[in-house]
């Protein structure tokens, strides 16, 4: 049984797009606690013996089958740090979903850091989502900063999508990731900062493997007097092929940061990568407008087909 109040509930529905129980393995967290928890015949979740998190096991041979882990905190002045590993056995093709929602409507910041690690098997296939989500008008802040180190084995997959778009105060987002033969890593991000809003995402990809590859295409934009630093690696040691962009829009009085890499150690490693910063065309303004849009209406519209 899932036990959570109301505003909870509506964290979850933001950041898990769930407005009942999923069916299949999942591990609610609510306010430091565990809130609800079930598993299956092929998806084993653990409690770590120290309670700082979980070990997710998924058998070996398992598709067609999902993960939940979302965490919510509700009460201002909570701060935790939390490990949670998931061992994903080969040929494994499974979701999971993560993320964390916090309202804050005292004085106090409250922090939920995340430490992810996985270890995923030889052709195993994994769909990974994680969103992050700040509401409530209390004064202090809300605060993320999630850990992911990817781990893959020969011909794994993992693909990644990262969104952060609203209400957030602080993040600091780093993502490690070694791949092996014919492993393949793809990563979109989505994020829109607004007011005094800060974000940071590291990203340290290492192409262990002949034929591995890697693709990481970052979206943001920044609002207001935000501040935003996007800091992408990829290191080629293999035949391997790597990818990185960054394409943002600034708004107001925003920065945006880009700092792209790339760092070849083979003669056959082909690494790209490309950044743009720029703001709303008004060419794109004007054409909605003659539709029938306000400019700010239309400037919405831009804003959201860009996070789509």
């Amino acid at each position: 049984m899932v036990k959570l109040d109301e505003i909870q509930k509506r964290l979850i529905r933001e950041i898990a797009d769930l407005h009942e129980v999923p069916a299949g393995a999942y591990n609610f967290r609510a306010n430091s606690a565990l809130a609800g928890r079930n598993t299956t015949a092929n998806i084993d979740i653990v409690s770590k013996e120290n309670g700082s998190g979980i070990d997710i096991h998924i058998k070996p041979g398992t598709v067609h089958e999902s993960v939940h882990i979302p965490v919510v905190l509700s009460e201002s002045g909570l701060k935790e740090t939390v490990y949670n590993d998931f061992f994903v056995g080969e040929d494994s093709d499974v979701v999971i979903v993560a993320g964390c929602g916090i309202d804050n409507c005292g004085n106090q910041d409250s922090e939920h850091d995340g430490i992810h690690r996985f270890y995923v098997g030889k052709n195993a296939k994994v769909k990974y989502v994680e969103k992050h989500y700040g509401s409530g008008d209390g004064q202090g802040k809300r605060i993320l900063n999630p850990v992911t180190e990817v781990y893959m084995e020969e011909g794994s997959t993992m693909e990644m999508e990262m969104v952060q778009i609203k209400g957030v105060d602080s993040t600091e987002r780093t993502t490690i990731a070694e791949l092996n033969q014919n492993a393949r890593l793809v990563v979109r991000e989505r994020l829109m900062t607004h007011g005094t809003q800060r974000a940071l995402s590291v990203y340290k990809v290492v192409l262990q493997g002949e034929n591995s590859s890697a693709d990481i295409v970052s979206r943001s934009i920044a609002r207001d007097k935000s501040y935003q630093k996007l800091d992408a690696c990829i290191v080629g040691n293999a035949p391997c092929k790597g990818h990185t962009e960054c394409d943002s829009i600034i708004m107001d009085e925003g920065t945006i940061l880009a700092v792209p890499s790339l760092e070849a150690h083979h003669v056959d490693a082909s690494l790209v990568h490309e950044a743009a910063i720029g703001k709303i065309a008004g060419e794109q303004l004007i054409k909605l407008m003659t539709l029938g849009l306000t400019e700010k209406q239309a400037e919405e519209e831009i804003i959201n087909g860009f996070l789509a």
